[in-house]
């Protein structure tokens, strides 16, 4: 686990590569508005794992983006789950880096099943649990061709889920289907 220097646990991983990401989610044009393809995206990644909430998720050194968003209305832009976690207010696609689960896939650059986050004491404590009654969750990360974790494609559940091993694999391969879309967008054929 991670300390600052005053001895708090760190909730976030510290992310060595966020300078990286930064560059290439520019030059692919990434992570600064919603996408409707990547809405539509994330509204089949929510049928596919039957899963309430599900983000295309573009993380850069200080904020997640949800350029891919479905909540339980099938509304894209109307989500509590974006607002409240980005301090209340009107309704937002932007979450604080320090909120949530992705940046942990992100940097561990591996997908992560919590199937009850509070029987893990480092991602219990998350805001994400008492602010907006996450319970589950499910996400795998978005790796390009140059090597960059660009974000994550990721599911939550208010309730606990039993995501296992099936879970795990359809995360996987829909992040891969994700990302060949992003390399065919890059290169012209979108």
């Amino acid at each position: 686990m991670t300390y600052d220097p005053t001895g708090h646990l760190l909730l976030t991983p510290i992310d060595q590569e966020a300078p990286a990401r930064v560059r290439r989610l520019r030059e692919l044009g990434l992570g600064e508005q919603p996408d409707p393809a990547f809405d539509e995206f994330a509204h089949r990644l929510a049928e596919v794992t039957g899963a309430p909430y599900s983000m295309v998720n573009f993380i850069d050194e200080n904020r997640q983006f949800f350029a891919g968003l479905h909540t339980p209305a099938g509304t894209h832009s109307g989500s509590d789950l974006g607002a409240t976690a980005a301090g209340g207010g009107g309704v937002g696609r932007f979450m604080a880096r320090d909120h949530g689960y992705c940046p942990h896939v992100v940097v561990r650059r591996k997908a992560l099943v919590l199937e009850d986050v509070c029987d893990y004491p480092r991602f219990a404590g998350n805001p994400v649990v008492d602010e907006i009654g996450i319970r589950s969750y499910m996400g795998a990360p978005l790796i390009d061709r140059s090597g960059v974790a660009l974000g994550t494609i990721c599911v939550v559940d208010t309730d606990v889920r039993p995501w296992g091993r099936a879970g795990l694999e359809t995360i996987k391969a829909m992040a891969a289907e994700l990302v060949e879309q992003i390399h065919r967008r890059e290169d012209g054929l979108l």
